[in-house]
């Protein structure tokens, strides 16, 4: 569609250098560079807006040197970063300004489709209701809008946006990258976009261009582009890498510095409240958690941390309900904190607390078994499921990476079946030794401070301390059940 050779570009000097590249049809195509890179100065080489300019620029195979001004803005329009306001317009017939190109003849007037035209997109760009407002009386976000529709209204094969979501709050961000992107797939509108914010640019652009020093230090999808340790180079700031948690994007995050020098957070046993009602953990900083919680499950960070006892005879049709009104009921801020409940009377949990090595680790154990299950006979159950009986916390004061993470809850759950077959304790539907009950659920909590962790399989040291913690605790909780049921018999 349009492809850039040996591009130079700048004022006293050169900034952008031997700059090289092609966008397809209807591509979304972002420029990334710290400040100075030549980001701007590279879209008006592409504009031909700069004077001290070499290389070539050509739209479907033809140069634009043999283009005249008005077909170049048939072709290409462009949205800057700044506009200079001098004239009273109203917000129509600012945006009628973009049917220029397409005016023949000596007296010139706006003819029905312009108008028809201008109503689409001012209707798009969500400016319509204040068409009669002069310019100069809109916010910067507003007029930043109605010269994204002056743009559109040229009706262009290729668009070029300076920082397009500069001046516009988090709504109209987010309107207005929809609308490029919707345009880019439905009308082939192919869109080239400078981007300051990385988030952005990898949610919407097909490829990113990485500038740095006026030359490309890359040219990639945003999957390729985003890895911590391009950005970091190029930002020369800490930036963290992870998956979107809803789209297979990269979603950056930069890192603090003063997260370095707030203050520590310890694991204390001393936090730790066991009462007939429920179990309470609280943390003085919130602690980086994985869960199968009820409430607040997955990845986050959590201050409170509480386990709720309820009857066998429990409904599990609002069991999320029921744990944001207990916490409530309790002073726990439901976005502050993890809950979980279980069937198994509180006082039979048990915990384990040690150091070793620089790490320390708290696990709370609470179980029973009325519901034990056998995990490869569990299609033999059609009952409906009873309240959890055995839920796992561990907390580690240390530096987990993701993965470790995952490894814990594996060492985790293989501790807890150690301790379920050493005890014989069976399926009742199927007489197999169980491996769990049927609603288990299992924390893990770290403090993202002092020792780093990137392994928590059985053999390292945090899989060893979990194992250990898990399967004591898990098996003593079990005996106290038992030996409670037994004399209440």
């Amino acid at each position: 569609m349009i492809e850039a050779s040996h591009l130079y570009a700048g004022y006293d000097t050169y900034v952008v250098k031997d700059v090289s590249f092609s966008v397809h049809k209807g591509e979304m195509f972002g420029i990334l560079g710290p400040n100075g890179s030549g980001k701007t100065t590279l879209l008006k080489a592409i504009n031909r807006t700069i004077s001290n300019a070499q290389g070539d620029i050509s739209i479907e195979g033809v140069s634009v040197t043999s283009l005249s001004s008005k077909q170049i803005a048939q072709k290409m329009a462009v949205l800057p970063q700044h506009q200079d306001i001098s004239f009273s317009f109203t917000v129509e017939q600012t945006v009628l300004m973009g049917r220029y190109p397409y005016q023949r003849g000596l007296f010139k007037q706006w003819t029905k489709e312009d108008y028809e035209l201008v109503e689409k997109v001012m209707n798009q760009t969500g400016i319509a209701s204040f068409r009669h407002q002069t310019i100069q009386a809109l916010s910067g976000g507003e007029r930043q809008r109605v010269f994204l529709a002056q743009a559109l209204a040229q009706q262009p094969d290729i668009l070029l946006l300076d920082e397009p979501t500069n001046h516009l709050d988090f709504s109209y961000q987010k309107q207005m990258l929809d609308a490029l992107k919707e345009w880019s797939i439905q009308e082939k509108l192919t869109v080239i976009a400078i981007f300051h914010d990385l988030n952005l640019a990898s949610l919407y652009c097909d490829r990113l261009l990485l500038l740095n020093d006026g030359t490309i230090h890359a040219l990639n999808t945003p999957e390729e582009i985003m890895k911590e340790e391009t950005l970091q180079y190029i930002y020369q700031s800490t930036i963290k890498v992870n998956a979107n948690p809803h789209l297979a994007k990269p979603l950056m995050h930069v890192v603090p510095h003063y997260t370095d020098i707030h203050g520590k957070s310890h694991i204390e046993r001393s936090r730790l409240l066991i009462t007939d009602q429920h179990i309470h953990y609280h943390s003085p900083k919130p602690l980086k958690c994985y869960s199968s919680a009820v409430m607040n499950a997955g990845f986050g960070w959590y201050e409170d941390f509480l386990n709720v006892h309820v009857d066998k005879s429990f409904s599990m049709e609002d069991p999320l309900d029921y744990v944001k009104a207990y916490a409530e009921g309790e002073g726990m801020p439901i976005h502050h904190t993890v809950g979980m409940m279980t069937a198994a009377h509180l006082k039979d949990g048990s915990y384990r607390y040690r150091t070793e090595d620089g790490v320390t680790l708290l696990v709370v154990v609470t179980a029973g078994t009325s519901n034990a299950v056998d995990v490869v006979h569990g299609n033999q159950h059609v009952s409906d499921c009873h309240a959890g009986t055995i839920n796992t916390w561990i907390f580690v004061d240390g530096v987990l990476a993701e993965e470790a993470y995952i490894q814990s809850i594996m060492t985790a759950t293989e501790a807890k079946v150690r301790a379920l077959v050493e005890l014989d304790i069976r399926d009742a539907v199927t007489g197999t030794l169980a491996t769990g009950t049927s609603t288990d659920s299992t924390l893990i909590a770290s403090t993202q401070e002092g020792k780093t962790l990137a392994y928590g399989g059985p053999i390292s040291l945090l899989g060893k301390m979990i194992g250990t913690a898990v399967y004591e605790a898990t098996k003593e909780a079990i005996e106290q059940y038992q030996y409670r049921v037994g004399n209440s018999q």
